[in-house]
Order: structure tokens, then C-alpha cells, then sequence
């Protein structure tokens, strides 16, 4: 009631309209009491000393519309495809989600062994958010997958993902003697040529890369996000019993200096050193 009192105190103001003879109603709506949200009127009636506080049954119209405006909007609608390679894990990742639609891709080849491609169903995906699930692990499949990646963009689509797990020429990104071949920048360019969408530059995702500044190998036609799965690795080590007697051994420096501060909860060792405890320990 105090909460109430408070609330037509309000109304004091407005003494010299109710006295008013020739006004025999005056209606106002309370939207909240106390922060909380309620739909009552207040009504007062010439003549009598009494105050109505009536609840309305339907909420007003700036509630529902807040209601409305707080509800949480549904999450965007993604066509996956993939090759043969990764169908087991497009599977799982759909799995996840209802969100994710899988959507196939008929892989034949001519007689002459050239790819003989075929996307079914191709005005389905018009308007939609696309991602292919690639896996460029030999070049004998990197033509065929890169011929669906060019194709897909130029079917309407709202936007196009390349999800590339692993970036296969990574290792190979400087040259240590004229001559040398950077496959890394080859690789990059050639994805870089992917045709925009309707939403604008192809999104390339892409895990561990070996090293950071091969970003900029890529040109302005396509957006490179490199994820890591190293905060993975590190949360299934720290759920083993005897997590505090892991060490973590780095092939070389390089590898060092790319991961040694995602692991530097564990002790870590380059090949080097490592190979220097090994010889220590077993011969003294």
C-alpha cells in the first residue's frame, strides 16, 4: 500500500481538475508499481472520496511491444555442404544443431577422370547463409572441391563460409634460397579469387595455421579467421588424473614461439632440449 500511496501522490497536481464540476471523470493508467510491471487504471469519480484501482486484462500496448522486442530471435538458417572426406563430421557437426541443414553434392568424374559435378537442388539455396566443410588433404581432390567453393557463391546466396580445417601448404611460406616455391602463397591467392556472394567477401576458416603472418598472403576479396584447437587440447590434458606431470615437447623453435603461450600452463621443451634430457637421462 505504501508503494500505491506513493504512486497517487502523484496526482495532487491535478487537485484543481477534480474539483472541477463539470469534469465527472478522470481516468489515468498506472504502468508500473514499484519497477514492476502492471496493468491498472486509477479512476477517480466526482463526488466521492473514493479511488478505483482497476487491472485491466490485457497488457498495454508499450509492454507486448517490449515483450516482443526482448524475445530471442532465431538463430540464422546455414546450408552445409561437404566433400566425401569430411561427411562424417559435417554429420556430427549438424548433429548439434537446428540451425544447420546438410545439403549434398553429387561427386563423379568422366571417363577421362575430370571432375563431373552436380549441385541439387541449386535455387533452394538462394538467399541463404552457405558453407562447405573442404578438406584439401592431396591435390588429387583440391580441383574437384575448388571448382564446387568457385561455383557456390554465384548461386544468390546471402553469404558463403569455407571451413578449411587444416591449411596443407602452411609449412611452406618463405623462401630460404632463390628459387624456392612459397606453395603457401600459392594456395592463398588462388582462394582469394573466390567470387564474392551477395553478403560480400567469402569467410575463410581455417585451424592452427602454422604461421600467423601467412594472413597476409590472403587479398582483400576474402576474410581469413584462424581458430585455434589448442584450448581444447589443454582443457582434455587438465582433466587427466596425472595432468600435473605433463610436459609439452615442440618440434623446433618455430612451433615454440607459435603455441608455447597457449600451453604455458605445462612445462614445454623444444626438440633441441628435449633431445638433450633424453641423452642425460639415459647416459649420464
Amino acid at each position: 500500500m505504501a508503494a500505491i500511496s506513493a504512486q497517487l501522490a502523484s496526482f495532487k497536481s491535478f487537485s484543481s481538475l477534480l474539483n472541477d464540476k463539470k469534469c465527472s471523470r478522470f481516468r489515468c493508467q498506472i504502468k508500473s508499481f514499484e519497477n514492476q510491471h502492471s496493468n491498472w487504471s486509477v479512476e477517480f469519480l466526482s463526488g466521492k472520496e473514493s479511488v478505483h484501482l482497476i487491472r485491466n486484462s490485457s497488457p498495454p500496448i508499450s509492454m507486448a511491444a517490449s515483450a516482443a522486442g526482448s524475445a530471442v530471435k532465431p538463430a540464422k538458417k546455414v546450408c552445409l555442404f561437404y566433400c566425401a572426406e569430411t561427411e562424417v563430421l559435417a554429420k556430427r557437426i549438424a548433429a548439434e544443431s537446428d540451425a544447420i541443414e546438410l545439403r549434398s553434392i553429387n561427386w563423379r568424374t568422366f571417363d577421362d577422370g575430370f571432375p563431373n559435378l552436380f549441385i541439387p537442388n541449386a535455387n533452394g539455396i538462394r538467399g541463404q547463409n552457405v558453407a562447405f566443410l573442404a578438406s584439401f588433404s592431396s591435390p588429387a581432390v583440391i580441383f574437384e572441391q575448388l571448382s564446387v567453393i568457385y561455383a557456390l557463391p554465384k548461386l544468390f546466396i546471402s553469404s558463403f563460409t569455407l571451413v578449411l580445417p587444416f591449411f596443407p601448404t602452411g609449412t611452406s611460406e618463405r623462401m630460404e634460397d632463390e628459387g624456392d616455391v612459397a606453395t603457401a602463397f600459392t594456395l592463398a591467392r588462388i582462394l582469394s579469387h573466390i567470387p564474392t556472394s551477395r553478403g560480400g567477401p567469402t569467410s575463410l576458416v581455417t585451424f592452427d595455421i602454422h604461421a600467423l603472418q601467412e594472413r597476409f598472403y590472403f587479398g582483400d576479396t576474402i576474410l581469413p579467421c584462424f581458430e585455434s584447437g589448442i584450448p581444447l587440447l589443454k582443457n582434455r590434458l587438465q582433466k587427466l588424473p596425472d595432468s600435473d606431470k605433463i610436459s609439452i615437447a615442440f618440434p623446433d623453435d618455430g612451433a615454440w614461439k607459435r603455441f608455447h603461450k597457449q600451453l604455458q600452463h605445462f612445462p614445454t621443451f623444444t626438440k633441441i632440449k628435449w633431445m638433450d634430457i633424453i641423452w642425460k637421462f639415459s647416459f649420464g
